[in-house]
């Protein structure tokens, strides 16, 4: 009779090592790589949702390249681009001022770190009443003698990315400066005070003891947030939907194959997207590689 006790110490290991990760390996497998693998096969198809598939070749690649419609969304990533630099300028002031000691300081990583765990519809949602034609946004301005500034915040499609990139910071910058914020707090004190005694000030502090400490954090949070600003979705297609101008390349997508019913197409389009965030990565981790 088999007993797992008279299995060598290596073979037990092997065993339990196998058995806790069959169960992770397999929803890995089943919602992460059949999924792409399936997506990859839906964009050489003319697949509708509903037909059977056709094998169109690289056709759904040629339209997306050659049809400037497919493309020209991209033109709104790059609000959500920019944005990202503000967001974690924003995330590693707070991060570093708050790394110190300050009053309340617990108080204030509370309130910069709570939009980030709100419910993306909620804050959807919220800031269409911030913005809304004499909503929060308009009162404000006018208590503050500003009313000359308003705008059709989301109506004009000049400022409406503009509106939707300043919401998208409010949602995620708290993500960034607890990241940032980890990183800082993971340097002894010792060499503060060893920066101190031989009379460093913060900024000299801040330039060279936290930078080069936090380099990899900072590349980290920078690939997380241009591909995140490459990908945007959430923001833009509760508030908005994509009117006005502000339809980003996955609204697009989405559209596409379950608007309109052109799977085939939308699941080319999600592949390119994905080369691209890929594309990016690498060329983010090339221009940080160390000597």
């Amino acid at each position: 009779m088999f007993k797992f006790s008279n299995l060598s110490y290596d073979a037990q290991r092997r065993v339990i090592i196998i058995l806790f990760s069959i169960v992770p390996v397999a929803l890995l497998i089943t919602f992460a790589y059949i999924p792409v693998a399936n997506m990859f096969y839906y964009s050489f198809t003319d697949w509708n949702g509903f037909s059977d598939k056709e094998f169109v070749g690289f056709e759904n690649y040629l339209t997306i390249f050659t049809d400037p419609e497919y493309f020209v969304v991209f033109k709104v990533s790059l609000y959500y681009f920019f944005a990202t630099f503000v967001q974690m300028g924003l995330a590693l002031y707070f991060a570093t001022i708050l790394s110190f000691n300050v009053r309340f300081k617990n108080f204030f990583k509370g309130v910069l770190f709570f939009p980030y765990l709100l419910n993306g519809v909620a804050i959807g949602f919220m800031f269409l009443f911030f913005f809304r034609p004499e909503g929060t946004l308009d009162t404000v301005l006018n208590t503050l003698g500003l009313g000359e500034f308003i705008q059709l915040w989301l109506g004009n499609p000049d400022i409406i990315n503009i509106s939707l990139a300043g919401t998208s910071i409010w949602r995620y910058m708290g993500f960034n400066f607890i990241i940032f914020l980890g990183a800082i707090s993971s340097i002894p004190k010792d060499v503060y005070e060893a920066a101190e005694i031989d009379g460093a000030n913060k900024w000299h502090q801040f330039r060279y003891i936290i930078l080069p400490s936090i380099r990899r954090i900072i590349q980290l949070n920078l690939i997380l947030a241009i591909s995140g600003a490459l990908s945007s979705f959430e923001i833009p297609y509760i508030m908005t939907a994509g009117a006005n101008g502000s339809k980003t390349f996955v609204i697009q997508t989405v559209d596409i194959a379950f608007k309109y019913g052109k799977v085939g197409l939308g699941s080319a389009m999600a592949v390119v997207l994905m080369i691209i965030v890929i594309v990016v990565t690498l060329i983010q981790k090339k221009f940080f590689k160390e000597d």
